[in-house]
């Protein structure tokens, strides 16, 4: 009998070192300006990132007004009192989709969904600030020698910068 008993829990033995058969999914993680940013809670879609609206100045700088997801003079327009593909209301709370408020503003942006981690690039209409300021970003390349040269280190100096692409 001890046998028996023995052979009946060997495949829950098995089983349990093999870990679980089920695995939840990852914390997500958003991707933005040089920054890691754990999402604290998402509403469940295999295809966009829903963040509580609390959490979306964190994510990417924008502050959720009655008019709308405004980032300095950028404004998205959204009617939170009823659900869209930008926003929902769901048990009290309101949450937003990133990720179509990135499609709304041209934002680049990338997903892995095995790591849980959304990546996603400059908004363009942020960039429009270079213009008018008439200020370049700072960067960094390398000299003929191989050492960094950061465009920032000629600060207060007149700079020809000649770009060329072989394209």
């Amino acid at each position: 009998m001890k046998y028996l008993a023995l052979l009946v829990g060997l495949p829950y033995a098995f089983a349990a070192l093999a870990g679980p058969l089920t695995t939840s999914p990852p914390t997500p993680t958003v991707l933005f300006q040089d920054r890691a940013i754990p999402v604290a809670t998402t509403l469940a879609d295999p295809n966009d990132l829903w963040v509580a609206t609390s959490q979306l100045t964190e994510i990417n700088g924008f502050e959720l007004k009655e008019e709308g997801a405004c980032l300095d003079d950028i404004c998205v327009p959204i009617k939170q009192s009823e659900d869209s593909a930008l926003y929902v209301t769901r048990r009290g709370q309101g949450w937003l989709s990133v990720t179509e408020l990135a499609r709304r503003l041209s934002q680049a942006y990338a997903v892995d969904h095995d790591a849980g981690v959304w990546s996603f690039g400059d908004i363009p209409a942020t960039r429009n600030q270079f213009v008018r300021q008439r200020v370049a970003p700072d960067f960094e390349l390398l000299d003929k020698d191989g050492k960094p040269v950061r465009l920032s280190q000629f600060k207060d100096m007149k700079v020809l910068l000649i770009t060329w692409a072989s394209w």
